[in-house]
This record gives structure tokens, sequence and C-alpha cells, in this order.
């Protein structure tokens, strides 16, 4: 469709590339590149990539987690989420994975629920939001540390987890994008949920394909 509104892929002229900083988790990168004849620098984080989860029970309840967040002194509610760092882990068997490390469940039914760039002016930071149902128990018990351990888990009716949203009481940016496309996405019938093991082309990994 001529009219259909889409973001558009470009691949800007790279003239320099450098790691300015090496961080614990991830690095901030220097590129140098030529924009419609400009030659344009720019400092930006290199991210890993990220997936969440947002589990679903039968009563319409999500659940969410409390942990302390240090860049904004805030335990904030989220949905269970971890980093793609590990080497050649699909985007599905980690979200998975950390579903089951941050609350010691696990889920029979997955789909791409949502997907978000979250800070494009200054990181490439791709996330992949997961519909998980048909949650249970794994019958293990992980170990968690740093803030993880002493993460708060909670059910709450999708609903009310959305009015927190639109009241403002619930901040964390991939909480309300799951929340809305969740609230969104089941009251039109789940018809727009993806794939579990869909593409990701926004995936940095994936830029220069």
């Amino acid at each position: 469709m001529h009219n259909e509104l889409r973001d558009d892929r470009v691949a800007p002229h790279l003239l320099t590339s450098d790691t300015v900083f090496a961080g614990h988790v991830w690095n901030v990168d220097r590129e140098i590149f030529e924009l419609d004849g400009t030659a344009i620098t720019r400092e930006f984080v290199n991210h890993t990539g990220a997936v969440a989860v947002l589990a679903l029970d039968e009563r319409d309840r999500v659940l969410l987690v409390k942990q302390y967040r240090h860049p904004v002194r805030l335990r904030d509610w989220e949905l269970p989420a971890g980093l793609l760092d590990v080497l050649n882990e699909s985007p599905l068997i980690a979200a998975q994975r950390e579903f089951a490390e941050e609350t010691d469940l696990k889920a029979e039914s997955w789909h791409v629920l949502s997907e978000m760039l979250t800070s494009p002016g200054g990181s490439n930071e791709a996330v992949r939001v997961y519909l998980a149902r048909g949650v249970s128990a794994t019958g293990d018990t992980f170990d968690r540390y740093a803030e993880e351990a002493g993460i708060e888990l909670r059910w709450v009716a999708l609903d009310d987890a959305v009015e927190a949203v639109l009241d403002r009481r619930i901040q964390n940016s991939i909480l309300c994008l799951g929340l809305l496309a969740a609230k969104l996405g089941r009251d039109r019938g789940w018809s727009a949920l993806g794939d579990a093991n869909a593409p990701w082309p926004r995936h940095p990994r994936n830029y220069d394909e």
C-alpha cells in the first residue's frame, strides 16, 4: 500500500566507527557517517538488544515484576526481561530462559506481541515483547543476585495495569508498550500476533542484512 505508515531503512556511508567506552554491560560507540552529502558524528550506546515477556493467565491477569533500577533510583514495575547476550541464542529461547530465571515459570504458548526501539536517538537497543500463555511452574528455583535478588512478582488484571499506564503511575517503556499492545490485541481477538520465531530485522545484529 502506497500510504502505509512504516519506518524506512537507511544505509548511510560509514566513514569511521570506534568504541570510545567499553562498559560492564554495553559499549558506547562513535561513528562518523555521510548523510545527504554531510559528514555527521554521533555517539550511541551499542546495545545487545533485549526480549521481554508479557505472561497472561486464564483470568486475563498479567505477571509484573518489580526491581531496583539505579539510573532512575526507582523500584519500578516491569515485564520479565533480559539481554540478548548469549552467543547464537535465538530471541525466543532467550525470552523463555529469562522468564524462567526471573519468575520460576514456563509457558506453553508463545507469540510475538510487539517490538520497539527504546531510544533511537542515542541507542540501537531493539526489544521484542512476547505474549506467553499457558503458564505453569518450572519446578526449579533460580538463584538471583544484584538487583534481581529482591525481585517482587505480582499478577495484575490487564485492564487495571493499563489504567496505571494511563494514570502515569507506572512508566517503564517496555511495560507500557506491552500492556497497551496486549489490551488492543485482546480486544481485536489477537489477530495481529506474530510467529514466535518470526524474523527480526530491527535487531542490531541484523542491521546490515
